[in-house]
C-alpha cells in the first residue's frame, strides 16, 4: 500500500479538570510547550536476534526502458546509414554534419563541453541506479522462513504506530513519520502531565515498533506538546 509517510488523526477525549500548577505559569497551554526529553530515556527497540535482511532492490524498469529505447533508436539510425553508404548512396545529412562538427570544433568549445557534461551526468545517474537498491519506502522485515521475504511500506508502519499512539490516555492528535532509521512522533495532549503522556507513548510505541517485525528496528523520538489556543 502507498500511504503517506506522515499520518495524522484526531480523537475526542473526555475533558477532565486539570489541577493548578502555579510553577508552570500562564503559558501552560501555549503551543510548543513540550515534555522534558531528559526526564525519560526512549526505550530500546533494537532486536539482537538473527534474521536481519538488506533492502529490497528495485527493478528499475523505467530507467532501463528509456535507456534501451534511446540506444535502439540511435543504433538503428547509424546502422541504416552505414548500410545505405555501403549500397552506394550518400550518407544522411545529419551524420555528415555531426562528423564535420566533431572534426572542426576544438575540445574547449562550449557546445562540446555542454554535450560532454550531459553525457557524464546521464552516465553517473545510471551508475547510481545500478549500485543502489531503491524502494526506499519499503522497510525489510525479519525473515522467518528461508524462502519468504517480506517488506512493510513506511506509510503502513506509520498508520499502525499512529493507531497505537491514539490509544494512550491524554493524546488528542498525533503525527508519525517513519524513516529508514528513525520514527518521529509528535503528539498533542490536552490533559494529563506531558511527561506522563510521553512516558506512556515511549512504552506503547517501543512495543509497537517491535511488533512490526522489521529487520532493523528504527530509533524512537517522541515529542509531546499542548495544542494551541483557538483564536
Amino acid at each position: 500500500m502507498s500511504e503517506p509517510q506522515g499520518s495524522e488523526n484526531t480523537r475526542k477525549m473526555p475533558v477532565l479538570e486539570k489541577p493548578e500548577h502555579p510553577e508552570k505559569g500562564d503559558g501552560a497551554g501555549a503551543l510548543g510547550q513540550s515534555a522534558s526529553a531528559a526526564a525519560y530515556e526512549p526505550l530500546s527497540t533494537v532486536d539482537d536476534e538473527d534474521g536481519r535482511q538488506g533492502r529490497f532492490w528495485s527493478a528499475r524498469r523505467v530507467p532501463a526502458g528509456v535507456l534501451a529505447l534511446v540506444l535502439l533508436v540511435a543504433a538503428g539510425a547509424f546502422l541504416y546509414d552505414v548500410v545505405a553508404v555501403r549500397a552506394g548512396r550518400s550518407a544522411l545529412r545529419w551524420r555528415t554534419w555531426l562528423a564535420e562538427q566533431l572534426a572542426e570544433r576544438p575540445l574547449d568549445d562550449t557546445a562540446v563541453l555542454v554535450g560532454a557534461g550531459i553525457a557524464a551526468a546521464v552516465g553517473l545517474w545510471l551508475i547510481v541506479l545500478a549500485v543502489t537498491p531503491g524502494l526506499r519506502d519499503v522497510l525489510p522485515m525479519r525473515r522467518t522462513h528461508a524462502d519468504v521475504r517480506a517488506g512493510l511500506h513506511r506509510g503502513a508502519a506509520a498508520m499502525a504506530l499512529r493507531d497505537r499512539a491514539m490509544e494512550v490516555a491524554g493524546v488528542q492528535s498525533v503525527r508519525v513519520r517513519v524513516k529508514r532509521r528513525k520514527v518521529d512522533v509528535r503528539a498533542l495532549s490536552h490533559f494529563r502531565e506531558l511527561d506522563d503522556v510521553r512516558a506512556d507513548l515511549d512504552i506503547t510505541l517501543a512495543d509497537g515498533i517491535k511488533g512490526l517485525g522489521l529487520s532493523r528496528s528504527p530509533a524512537l523520538a517522541v515529542h509531546v506538546a499542548r495544542p494551541g489556543r483557538k483564536g
